[in-house]
């Protein structure tokens, strides 16, 4: 079994949902389902990374293991890459980060995409995507679509709808759509983080551009079980919460249906 880690990144900051990792679901912060998903998946240790003081509280009340990192990082990578480097890890060990905005998470998607990384070792990153289901999916600029290479490789990623049909073309790939997941081996994380954004990353705030843009690969596969909802507006967060009543559980549940973006945090 592949070994790793899991970080979350949390901040406070939110353009549609501020204070987004405290909002309650069922009676708990988000972060705390994020975390419970992470632990789940069989990662060595689980962590969360914070700028924010009311996070790191919330976080000690339920037992996470919390870190306070730097407010101006550009992305949850760049947040991770500073606690990698604090703690001193390895270059060569695997870390996830789990969005925190992912209270569903189903955890084997975790442990997927760390083992896909960790059977690529030409990689860099790894991710993971599942195929676009409407034409109203496609055109719409909060689901983020991914083309491949023919070795299972993202060759780019972009909010518009690629690839264009041209002329109502047909044979290409199904499109896809990227789930925000990310594994990736420390020393690469590192080198990717000392780098400015690039033009791409900040055009369609994807940060996994960068990594394209520096000429790292990223593996990609389908994930193995429908992504869940994830919380980016006060309706997806609405959408959760109602998820989780109709489960009728309060602590662990995981609820299939429509990702709704998954760029920078």
């Amino acid at each position: 079994m592949t070994e790793f880690a899991v970080v979350v990144p949390a901040r406070y900051a939110s353009t549609r949902l501020p204070g987004k990792p405290l909002a309650d679901i069922a009676g708990r912060p988000m972060v705390a389902w994020v975390h419970e998903q992470a632990r789940r998946s069989g990662a060595a240790e689980v962590l969360i990374a914070t700028d924010d003081a009311r996070i790191a509280e919330a976080c000690g009340a339920f037992g996470a293991r919390v870190e306070m990192t730097a407010a101006g990082h550009a992305s949850g990578t760049d947040r991770i890459a500073e606690l990698a480097r604090r703690l001193g890890w390895e270059d060569s060990r695997i870390v996830v980060n789990v969005q925190g905005d992912e209270p569903l998470l189903p955890p084997a998607l975790i442990a997927q995409v760390a083992a896909l990384l960790d059977a690529h070792a030409e990689a860099a990153v790894a991710t993971l995507m599942t195929p676009i289901a409407s034409d109203e999916e496609f055109r719409d600029p909060n689901i983020v679509k991914v083309v491949t290479d023919r070795d299972g490789h993202a060759i780019y990623f972009s909010r518009a709808p690629i690839p264009w049909p041209r002329d109502g073309a047909t044979g290409a790939e199904p499109p896809r759509r990227h789930v925000g997941l990310y594994a990736y081996r420390v020393g690469e994380l590192k080198r990717i983080s000392a780098e400015a954004p690039c033009g791409l990353e900040t055009t369609e705030r994807l940060e996994q551009l960068r990594a394209l843009w520096l000429g790292y690969r990223i593996a990609i596969a389908d994930a193995v079980e429908p992504p869940p909802r994830g919380v980016d507006t006060p309706d997806d967060l609405d959408a959760v919460r109602e998820a989780v009543a109709r489960s009728g559980h309060g602590g662990r549940v995981t609820i299939a249906s429509e990702r709704r973006g998954n760029g920078s945090k």
